[in-house]
């Protein structure tokens, strides 16, 4: 059996009082107690080689004693000891660990009940959905988790902002007091109005803020909003309104728009393509400036999303400063995700490399796009050859009869007037000032009917439509690659086997272990590289 040696000259701590039948200095064995994170770990210099005990204690070093030395005492290590325990206690969660939304809910009621009751936070994907929709996911997930926790998402719609605000205005209906902030550009009167009108005093007469948000955020220009308070130029407003009242408002002033900012690098869906490793500090810093000139009684959490997919990367997450980490994309692939199992079995396929970025349907006109995945569907192409032929053009009449050929027959696989009509029918429910908007407006008209295609992509996916298989829109981070990578060979390679709380489980169990390993290294000790392999085959 191999034994393990020091790699250079070993710093010993102290020396080791207990049984020696204990000790064992077997490699198999060593790794077994390093991943007993419940218990102790006492790694021990026995001549010159590595030996491990769960048992003993250490004592100081004295010339006159002798026995067996000490390298280092790794305590017992809980994945809830990652991250700021205020967070955990903030939303009453076991771990600073949350799954982030994912529009049209794929990440569902079941996904998001399914992590609350085992103690996770998880955000409903309200992007996207119908007003009926949403209500009946309120009531579903509140029935299921009155006490919580679990959040919604409400989604920066600039194009749609009857959307944003009835949203809001179910949240505060049904009392709704945790959501999470996403895509946001700048900040909005609803995000204002949700804020203060769950304002109240606490018995000491300080502001306490019951409903809480989540800002997912890449820029610091936008996080600055959200660590500051609103300004009035909103509040008056809503006070005029009769939305919130003039106390509320006064105490809105005193606390920060968000309770924790999700710092946003390369992930699914919205994003701006940046490294974690630059992004984050950079969100620490600016908090740490705002609250310096703020001092507030509780400073803005700063969270970290975006390649979360190993524990590898969440152990690199904490290690950098992030209080919790998000996962998005991994979530996606999992058995309760609101998706088709055609789709599961795509991502499950996915390496880092299989995505790209593609225009977005709910930001078309501005050229936002989306990271979504390349592998086994034409989306990202044709949804790009959509948005070149919108630029170039001011509206359907310009285009030449080829091109509308060929819009009407590989891509739409229906006429353009068709389209229309179904347009009509569905933003005359939705939102009918959309309608509104593109009457004697030729580009107008056109952007409404190209969004078609890209919105009802990702629908196609969700239902796992067979004959659109090749226009599936999946949004999709370099983490599901990632995931991959790490499962392979293991139960979790199979999508079947993706459980999103043994997912989460294994995340921060690793994580946890992998911390362990790096103790060890840090210390002297050579490790083995199969040991830096959490999940074994």
């Amino acid at each position: 059996m191999q034994t393990l040696i020091p790699s250079r000259q070993i710093n010993h701590i102290g020396t080791w009082v207990g049984s020696e039948s204990e000790i064992t200095t077997k490699q198999d064995e060593i790794r077994d107690i390093l991943m007993d994170l419940n218990s102790p770990c006492f790694i021990l210099d026995i001549q010159n080689q590595i030996g491990a005990s769960r048992s003993g204690e250490i004592v100081p070093l004295r010339e006159e004693m002798s026995g067996i030395l000490a390298i280092s005492l790794l305590r017992p290590m809980s994945p809830a000891y990652f991250g700021n325990p205020g967070f955990q206690a903030h939303h009453g969660v076991k771990y600073s660990y949350m799954a982030g939304s994912m529009a049209n809910a794929i990440s569902n009621e079941r996904f998001v009940t399914t992590l609350g009751k085992s103690g996770y936070l998880a955000s409903f994907g309200a992007g996207g959905v119908s007003p009926n929709r949403l209500r009946e996911a309120i009531n579903t997930i509140q029935n299921q988790l009155p006490q919580g926790p679990y959040a919604f998402n409400l989604i920066h719609s600039p194009q749609e902002p009857v959307m944003e605000q009835t949203a809001v205005d179910y949240y505060l209906q049904h009392q709704v007091r945790t959501i999470e902030a996403s895509a946001f550009l700048r900040l909005t009167p609803t995000l204002v109005e949700y804020r203060a009108a769950g304002l109240i005093r606490d018995p000491q007469g300080n502001p306490h803020a019951q409903n809480k948000i989540i800002a997912k955020i890449s820029r610091r220009e936008v996080a600055i909003h959200f660590l500051n308070p609103p300004p009035e130029k909103f509040l008056k407003p809503l006070v005029e309104q009769g939305k919130i009242t003039p106390q509320q408002a006064e105490m809105a002033e005193k606390i920060p728009l968000a309770d924790d900012i999700t710092v946003e690098a390369d992930s699914g869906g919205h994003t701006d393509n940046r490294p974690l490793t630059a992004l984050l500090p950079s969100l620490i810093a600016l908090r740490d400036e705002t609250q310096a000139e703020n001092n507030f009684p509780t400073p803005v959490r700063i969270g970290a999303a975006g390649g979360i997919g190993t524990p590898t990367s969440v152990l690199g997450a904490f290690s950098m400063g992030a209080e919790y980490i998000v996962t998005g994309s991994i979530n996606q692939s999992c058995v309760e995700a609101g998706t088709s199992n055609h789709v599961k079995n795509a991502l499950a396929q996915a390496s880092a490399t299989d995505v790209i970025m593609a225009p977005s349907a709910d930001m078309f006109e501005m050229g936002v796009k989306v990271q979504v995945l390349k592998r086994g569907t034409m989306f990202p192409m044709r949804a790009q050859k959509l948005y070149d032929i919108y630029s170039a053009h001011q509206g359907i009449e310009e285009l030449n009869p080829k091109t509308k050929q060929e819009l009407e027959e590989k891509v739409f696989q229906k006429t353009l007037d068709e389209i229309w009509e179904e347009c009509v029918s569905f933003f005359s429910e939705r939102d009918p000032s959309q309608l509104e908007r593109a009457e004697g407006n030729p580009k107008r008209k056109m952007a409404l009917i190209f969004r078609w295609y890209l919105g009802l992509a990702t629908h196609w996916g969700i239902q796992g439509i067979a004959e659109r298989s090749l226009d599936y829109q999946v949004w999709c981070g370099p983490s599901m690659g990632a995931f991959n990578d790490w499962t392979r060979g293991t139960n979790l390679e199979h999508p079947e086997e993706r459980l999103v709380v043994t997912v989460a489980e294994h995340l921060l169990l690793g994580a946890a272990y992998l911390y362990r390993l790096g103790d060890l290294k840090i210390q002297g000790v050579s490790i083995p590289p199969s040991w830096n392999r959490y999940l074994d085959k």
